[in-house]
């Protein structure tokens, strides 16, 4: 039983196909796809048929996806929602995905359109932590048989990020004494996922140098806390935006790669925030499809080829 996550196929079916068979995600398994499954490539509607069909294709047990910002210009341009909304889906590579939903049957369009309107913009989920150095026992009793304790990571999932001083600001309103040491790595699940409820929904969709551009605070200088993992930004742009990058950005063969950052002694070296953006959207010769699994951060890679 472990948990997965893929971001940002942009409409490349055959490399997210193949990184998911790649991986191994199966019938134990959890699944997040965290949005922009459409426009930029050529095969967007056959990318949501994936991802809604994975149980029966690929038999994996759960699947959760949350919209993404291109998911967000798709329903505004649908609806009118601006004098601008049809020009901004098209100018953001939207005219792929309009050209094949209009050659659906509107029965089979409007069931695509429900679905996405009905996406859920993120989500919280706590997994064993096999990745990172072990936190001290919060009491002094030794483990039975001198085994490591084991740790439960919390993540919190959205398409973009998050704006961390506003979640700062609404746990502190709450009542929640943020500046007390431990307690903003020891939130409960529950409590994260209120407090993401809360934010914008322009953040969460949209966000880029204010959440890569500054440590969360949710992570200690023991490495314990909560991290986010969110796309949105292609991790080969990610250092205009980000310090503290753990690792490459492109592997020798010069292909993207799913980025770490914030890792640094303020965290115990353990980076709070994961850019899962492995830059499909821009195709070949630099695009993957990435999938990490959480318990470990094992990544597993598709690269975009020429033509899909």
């Amino acid at each position: 039983m472990a948990t997965y996550v893929t971001s940002d196929a942009h409409g490349h079916l055959r490399a997210l196909d193949r990184v998911l068979e790649a991986s191994g995600v199966g019938a134990d398994d959890t699944l997040y796809v965290l949005g922009d499954m459409i426009d930029r490539g050529p095969e967007p509607l056959g990318v949501i048929h994936l991802v809604r069909g994975l149980a029966d294709s690929h038999g994996i047990g759960q699947v959760h996806v949350l919209k993404g910002n291109h998911e967000g210009l798709m329903l505004d341009a649908l609806q009118g929602a601006t004098p601008y909304s049809e020009g901004d889906w098209e100018i953001n590579g939207g005219w792929v995905t309009a050209g094949q939903l209009d050659a659906l049957p509107r029965e089979q369009a409007d069931d695509i359109i429900a679905w996405m309107r009905g996406l859920p913009l993120y989500d919280v989920v706590k997994v064993e932590d096999h990745f990172a150095p072990r936190p001290r026992p919060a009491s002094d009793v030794a483990p039975v048989s001198g085994a490591a304790p084991t740790y439960m990571r919390t993540y919190m999932l959205c398409h973009a990020g998050i704006n961390a001083p506003a979640a700062h600001a609404y746990l502190a309103a709450s009542g929640i004494p943020v500046e007390r040491p431990g307690v903003l790595q020891n939130l409960d699940a529950s409590v994260l996922y209120v407090m993401m409820g809360a934010q914008k929904t322009e953040d969460l969709l949209w966000i880029r140098e204010e959440f890569w551009g500054r440590p969360t605070g949710f992570v200690d200088g023991e490495g314990r806390g909560p991290l986010v993992v969110a796309g949105h930004t292609p991790s080969v742009l990610i250092q205009r935006y980000a310090g503290h990058t753990h690792g490459p950005v492109l592997n020798a063969d010069e292909r993207a790669l799913v980025v770490e950052v914030g890792a640094c002694q303020d965290t115990g070296g353990v980076a709070d925030r994961i850019d899962i953006d492995a830059s499909a959207a821009g195709g070949a010769p630099h695009g993957q499809v990435a999938v990490m699994r959480l318990e470990d951060h094992r990544v597993w890679y598709a690269p975009v080829e020429e033509g899909e």
